[in-house]
């Protein structure tokens, strides 16, 4: 899942745990925030994915 923001953007894993895999310009405390979003809204991001590519 790529995660962007006006000072740079994140790409996090979401399976089989939510990882960060790369960060271009944000703060740890950015990330953090990041991550915590993904995290609440997790289920979202999997059946939104799911609706717009059929899986």
């Amino acid at each position: 899942m790529h995660v962007a923001h006006a000072d740079g953007e994140a790409k996090f894993w979401l399976t089989p745990e939510i990882t960060l895999v790369s960060n271009m310009g944000l703060s740890a405390k950015q990330l953090k925030e990041a991550q915590i979003i993904v995290e609440v809204h997790l289920k979202e991001i999997f059946d939104a994915w799911s609706q717009h590519f059929g899986g």
